[in-house]
């Protein structure tokens, strides 16, 4: 039987809304993606909510609501602010610190709208609505944001975040869901210590990255790959990894195939396509045809769902 090839919209769609937000949600439902990615971080009452990371001041504007309450880096951190405070923010597209601007600059317009923090219980809720009032069942892809740095708060992410998922109806393998994270301590934490049972993704960075905990390279080899294995259903590689510049696959989809892992590599982005290639249908191509991965990240889902529809296998 053919693999699935999933089409899994990255923080929503966020191509055309900001990320994370419930409207970005609601756009990527509609746009028949199969799962859903929600980054989730914790607040200082411990509510997961749904944001891409630990900080605030790139999406928000945390900093002049409440100004004076960043730590001493100059960040303001989710973590020092309640989810009342976390109501009043507005989220906005993503912005850069250093210039102020739009990362993506033609994408929807910064400070623009009315877009707010979500919880993960209201995500989850918003998520199990859609599918009832539609028939569709797209399935959820949480990922757990710095753990460890959570535990050094004396926090514990993945507890809170198992709860609410389990709360929400998704407890066990069968569950429409895949829980990933870049920490394979964490990963295996989850399946040891606090019995989940629920389908795990490794996600795969970069060594030279600031907070990688792991070896990443030896992940990639065959050994490696082979050890996640025990833990795990699947791999997240950056798209670097599993395609050249040139568009020729790597080896790294069908060494994971081979150890029985799924491959879902990040971020498949219109307007930001990698080094060598020119069109959003050759990264298509060379990513689903060429490297045979079972399914992509992108911002775009309804342009990933559309080339798979026109390249539909016999």
């Amino acid at each position: 039987m053919p693999r699935s090839r999933f089409v899994i919209a990255h923080r929503g769609a966020s191509g055309y809304l900001p990320e994370h937000t419930s409207e970005a949600k609601a756009l990527a439902h509609a746009m028949e993606a199969d799962f859903l990615e929600q980054d989730v971080v914790l607040t200082q009452d411990d509510i997961p909510v749904v944001l891409h990371d630990i900080h605030l001041d790139t999406v928000t504007d945390v900093a002049t609501r409440f100004p004076g309450r960043q730590r001493d880096d100059g960040r303001f951190y989710v973590l020092d602010f309640t989810l009342d405070e976390l109501s009043r923010l507005q989220v906005t597209e993503r912005i850069d610190l250093k210039t102020g601007r739009a990362v993506y600059p033609n994408r929807f317009p910064a400070w623009s709208g009315e877009f707010r923090i979500s919880t993960l219980r209201d995500e989850l809720a918003l998520i199990a609505g859609l599918n009832r009032s539609t028939g569709r069942s797209a399935g959820i892809y949480p990922e757990l944001k710095l753990p460890a740095w959570h535990r050094g708060e004396g926090r514990d992410l993945a507890a809170a975040v198992l709860r609410e998922l389990s709360a929400a109806g998704y407890r066990d393998a069968s569950a429409n869901v895949f829980v990933q994270c870049f920490d394979a301590a964490e990963l295996r934490r989850l399946r040891e210590e606090l019995g989940c049972t629920l389908p795990l993704v490794q996600l795969i960075g970069e060594n030279r990255w600031a907070d990688a905990r792991d070896d990443f390279e030896r992940m990639c080899a065959a050994d490696g790959l082979a050890e996640l294995a025990r833990t795990v259903q699947g791999i997240g590689p950056g798209l670097n990894r599993v395609i050249a510049a040139g568009g020729a696959a790597t080896e790294l989809t069908s060494r994971a195939h081979d150890a029985g892992l799924v491959v879902h590599p990040f971020t498949v982005r219109a307007d930001a396509l990698p080094a060598g290639f020119d069109s959003l249908d050759d990264l298509h191509a060379a990513l689903f045809e060429a490297a045979g991965v079972d399914g992509v990240f992108t911002d775009f889902p309804d342009r990933t769902r559309q080339w798979l529809l026109g390249h539909a296998r016999g």
